[in-house]
């Protein structure tokens, strides 16, 4: 009877202790998030029972399964022993990285609900998301160089491993240079505040955001919903286009190549127009001016605002279709032509308002011009 009551002990006992502790450390932390509701780091400590609970129950029946007089355990002993160790260190692993995930996605909803910068944010959430792999890293690699030294055999490998660590480690080095490179280009891209999640930036004449940055790779997701994936060491050996560098507000423009005709004023009142019913336009500065000419073309740029870069091209392209738009339909003859097709010629009133000439009148006053008025002229009289 001993034989079989003792066993329900030993692992039933480990069991109870197990889930009351647990309990009994949840109710604690669910009465401190209610005391200090302006700090998260409680309730998230809640997320730390289950690898907590492991832990303690793995702790308990390594303590204890010797107690159980069955045959089959005494003659297991070793496995038993050596199998409950490797759980022990995995969940010890797994508590550690949940409560370092814990501790400092606290900090980064204390300072994010503290902070009304938004750039200063993304920094931070870069610099918090690079913190939590490289712990995760860590505490995975030792827990796994423990648990491969529980078994004698790799002990003997570890030791002999040592004796040869010089050569080894310039092979590595050899060998990892790409990942390596990689690897402290993540940190100088974190730490030194180069790009951050949620950045607008421009790479190979791709426009997205960063998504994702990890040790090795960075993802930046485009306006089509495709990913990039691209190594970190690309940023800090390539030039690249950071529109939310210094602020999310954003400047854009709008090129119009159109006939020497154009009603540049005209265009300006428009412009205003169009931008007054653009909700996406901030009303920080507008403007329109000539910037370039041709011998048959006048290149005219719209400067418009915006309060971030999705907003920008929305912006940049109500302004493009609208005012291409109104153009054909009010002033066609301002849109570029081909220099041997029939032209359209403008009113007489609006040519005279654009020139500030008399418009040419033919012998009917009708203001068509004969074919000896419309000879070029030679200079000869």
């Amino acid at each position: 009877m001993e034989n079989v009551l003792r066993p329900l002990f030993v692992v039933g006992g480990s069991l109870v202790l197990t889930l009351v502790l647990g309990w009994v450390v949840d109710v604690l932390l669910r009465r401190a998030d209610v005391r200090h509701h302006e700090t998260p780091l409680w309730g998230l400590l809640r997320r730390c029972r289950p690898p907590l609970q492991v832990v303690l129950c793995t702790a308990l029946l390594r303590a204890t399964y010797s107690q159980i007089r069955f045959e089959l355990v005494r003659d297991h002993r070793a496995v038993i022993s050596q199998f409950l160790t490797l759980v022990l260190i995995a969940a010890s692993a797994w508590l550690v990285i949940r409560a370092a995930a814990t501790v400092v996605e606290s900090s980064y909803a204390r300072y994010a609900s503290a902070s009304r910068d938004a750039a200063r944010v993304r920094r931070v959430r870069t610099q918090v998301a690079l913190i939590q792999r490289v712990v995760t890293a860590v505490v995975a690699t030792v827990a796994i160089a423990a648990m491969l030294l529980t078994f004698p055999a790799m002990r003997t490998v570890g030791t002999s491993m040592l004796a040869s660590a010089g050569v080894l480690g310039i092979v590595a080095g050899v060998a990892a240079q790409s990942t390596l490179g990689n690897l402290f280009a993540g940190f100088q891209i974190a730490f030194g505040d180069m790009v951050r999640l949620g950045d607008t930036v421009v790479v190979d004449g791709e426009w997205g955001v960063v998504d994702e940055i990890t040790l090795t790779f960075l993802t930046v997701r485009t306006w089509d919903e495709r990913r990039i994936t691209m190594p970190v060491s690309y940023f800090t050996s390539t030039p690249f286009e950071n529109w939310s560098r210094g602020g999310i507000q954003m400047t854009g423009t709008v090129f119009f190549q159109l006939d020497h005709s154009a009603p540049v004023p005209a265009m300006r009142e428009k412009l205003r127009d169009i931008l007054g019913e653009c909700a996406a336009w901030d009303g920080r500065d507008w403007s329109l001016a000539v910037t370039d000419t041709t011998p048959t073309t006048i290149q005219l740029r719209a400067v418009v605002t915006a309060k971030d870069a999705d907003d920008i091209w929305t912006v940049r392209c109500a302004v493009r279709e609208q005012m291409i738009a109104w153009l054909r339909d009010h002033h066609p003859y301002a849109l570029p032509r081909v220099v041997t097709a029939p032209a359209s010629l403008p009113p007489g009133d609006h040519w005279t308002a654009l020139t500030g000439a008399d418009a040419v009148r033919g012998p009917m006053g009708d203001g068509r011009a004969t074919e000896r008025d419309m000879a070029p002229r030679t200079g000869r009289g």
